[in-house]
């Protein structure tokens, strides 16, 4: 099993003073993507920054207008191509300061340029369901990552975290249980294959 150490020395061994390389980790929903990215950000200190995938998410209102709510999460309730402009942005470096959008669960929208890539930094962090699919727009993200994670833990803690996190957010028992099997676990079935494209598989979750 890959253990936090190991998942480290992996990222520290990305930063290069004057260069810019992107670390990409993906998983299904539920599989613990912020939490390692977050701890791995915390042990890199001021040499990486966490740009999530999250902050690219339609707004509600947009959903609406497409009939996509019932669905939020799903690969096409994102701008996909926005996210994969970003990206590129970031890789090319240069001397400004890249803003990127976060998103907020406690009011379920982004915030615009909340997050600042300084252009000195030589890591950014990306994590999200998506970002290994080979599907477009989604399949140029894979291009843009120096390196690509993928974490699966197993699926029946994977579920427990989801149903748990939906409850936090203000939905009952019932209604969580009820969306993470309708709409969570069918976007998981769409990301599990995309595992492949990674260059590291991390089974269970990392101690």
């Amino acid at each position: 099993m890959v253990g936090y150490a190991e998942l480290v020395k992996r990222a520290r061994a990305l930063v290069v003073a004057g260069q810019r390389r992107v670390l990409g980790i993906a998983g299904a929903p539920g599989a613990g993507k912020g939490t390692v990215a977050e701890r791995v950000l915390r042990e890199l200190g001021d040499s990486a920054v966490l740009v999530p995938m999250d902050g690219f998410h339609l707004a509600n209102a947009q959903l609406r207008r497409l009939g996509r709510q019932d669905r939020k999460g799903a690969p096409d309730t994102f701008d996909a191509a926005g996210y994969v402009a970003l990206l590129r942005r970031i890789r090319e470096g240069g001397p400004d300061t890249v803003y990127a959008p976060e998103f907020h669960r406690e009011i379920d929208e982004s915030y615009a340029a909340a997050i600042a890539v300084e252009p000195d930094v030589p890591l950014v962090i990306t994590e999200g369901n998506y970002l290994l699919l080979d599907t477009p727009p989604w399949s140029a993200v894979r291009g843009l990552l120096d390196e690509a994670w993928f974490l699966a833990p197993d699926d029946d803690v994977r579920v427990r975290r989801l149903i748990a996190r939906h409850i936090s957010y203000g939905r009952s028992a019932a209604e969580a249980a009820q969306w993470v099997h309708r709409s969570d676990e069918r976007n998981a079935a769409i990301v599990s294959p995309s595992r492949d494209r990674a260059d590291l598989v991390v089974l269970g979750d990392p101690q």
